[in-house]
């Protein structure tokens, strides 16, 4: 027979504790413990027939991944070859970034292959439409549902059985056997559970909307990422129009992936050849720029990066970053005056990644040293020249990986230089027509540059 019993959740981090709280132990969060009422059935009750048995890894017969082309073939590429049927995707971003334009063009590409169930709670039918048409979707078979109550969209899913499922978003929805609010921790892990299990049962492709923290983290218990079988993020930065969706969960294909996309007034444009468009721009040599490799998942990537340092006003120095680290950049400046002698520390050095992109890979260490070199010098560095290499403590130059995949970018986008570290060098197997130059340390680099 089940039993009721009453614990209480922590909406901030999904703690639970027998009695109410003040301050989370976990994640030292202050009032943020609400009351949830769950269900335990004993195990003892289930009749032994209905108790799973263990079977041999063997015994079991494996199934090819049946896969829904969104139509953007950088979507499809991100997801492993597009939506496995039957999957749950989670797509998170932040508001206004573009996830409900980008869901409402896969309905319309998805045109012939079946209905689309489009779930929301945030939005009106009028106002999806007056987004549809802006967008010139025309699309018969999406079936629009303004609901929030989790047992009627249900229903309406195993009645309608459709081809894509679209919930627009999980922290809206809610369900009555919870009494805490919608959006609570407690609230966002039943619902998707409930989604999940009718979903998987129907055999139909959903995709759940999340917001997310301040923190640029899905809203929700870490245990909401666990759940789903791949998570996205939709990134940049609002001012700009290029957008990154990047894959940071997928059981179906390779994590890390990364999918290029450029807002415009009719929809996500899809950009099939991001170096070529965020350096298309740099015409002219000015000092304090230059070209970088960096790998997003397993595509390789030519980026300009710029720098400015000039005197400072203050006692100070003013360190800013937008696109990296700030603390990488101020310990490259410190390996700059330690190792090389250039005295920064009474400039303020601003650094800038073009195009509103974020970088965390340390390949790019060589090309933020070089430029701020270059600016502090005023020295120009070649427009031919490709930097890469990341940089240590003590002003060596390390190795970095998939040195192959960004040389052969460098070379399709006709650069005629490359500055990489020694030991790349060394183990190319392959012949290019790049002039590839190897660098031990900073300062042959810079010897090089002439700076």
């Amino acid at each position: 027979m089940a039993k009721n019993k009453t614990v209480f959740v922590c909406n901030e981090c999904g703690y639970e504790s027998t009695k109410w709280l003040g301050k989370c132990p976990a994640c030292n969060s202050w009032n943020s413990f609400f009351e949830q009422k769950i269900v335990e059935n004993k195990v003892g009750s289930r009749e032994k027939n209905t108790i799973n048995t263990p079977k041999t890894l063997n015994s079991y017969k494996g199934q090819e991944c049946i896969r829904l082309k969104t139509g953007f073939n950088e979507l499809d590429r991100v997801l492993g070859g597009g939506l496995v049927k039957g999957s749950l995707t989670l797509l998170g971003g932040e508001p206004g970034i573009g996830k409900s334009t980008l869901i409402l063009q896969i309905c319309d590409k998805i045109k012939g292959e079946g209905k689309v169930l489009y779930v929301s709670g945030e939005e009106s039918a009028e106002q999806i439409k007056l987004r549809a048409d802006r967008l010139g979707i025309n699309n018969d078979d999406i079936l629009f549902l303004g609901e929030t109550d989790i047992d009627v969209i249900n229903q309406a899913i195993i009645d309608l059985n459709p081809k894509l499922v679209i919930i627009d978003s999980i922290q809206t929805m809610y369900s009555e056997e919870i009494s805490s609010a919608a959006g609570s921790v407690s609230q966002v892990r039943e619902i998707t559970a409930q989604i999940m299990r009718v979903c998987k049962s129907q055999a139909i492709t959903t995709i759940i909307i999340g917001h997310v923290t301040k923190d640029g983290n899905i809203a929700g218990p870490r245990v909401l990422e666990h759940m789903v079988d791949t998570v996205l993020y939709l990134e940049g930065e609002r001012y700009f129009s290029y957008r990154i969706l990047r894959s940071v969960k997928n059981r179906f294909g390779s994590t890390n992936e990364i999918g290029m996309f450029e807002m415009q007034e009719e929809g996500m444009n899809e950009i099939l050849n991001p170096s070529e468009v965020l350096i298309s721009e740099r015409d002219d040599n000015p000092s304090g720029s230059c070209i970088v490799s960096s790998i997003e998942g397993t595509r390789p990537i030519l980026i300009e990066l710029q720098a400015l340092t000039s005197q400072s006003v203050f006692g100070i120095p003013k360190r800013t970053a937008n696109g990296i680290d700030y603390n990488r950049l101020a310990l490259l400046i410190a390996v700059l005056e330690k190792k090389v002698g250039l005295q920064l520390g009474s400039q303020d050095v601003y650094l800038n990644v073009v195009g509103g992109i974020k970088i965390n890979e340390p390949a790019i260490d060589l090309g933020i040293i070089a430029v701020a070199a270059s600016s502090f010098k005023n020295v120009p560095i070649a427009k031919d020249v490709v930097i890469m290499g990341e940089v240590g403590l003590t002003g060596e130059v390390r190795r970095i990986n998939l040195i192959e995949k960004r040389l052969k970018e460098a070379e399709k986008l006709g650069y005629k230089t490359c500055i990489i570290p020694e030991s790349n060098k060394k183990l190319l197997k392959e012949q290019y027509k790049l002039d590839i130059i190897g660098v031990k340390n900073i300062r042959e680099m810079m010897k090089y540059l002439g700076i």
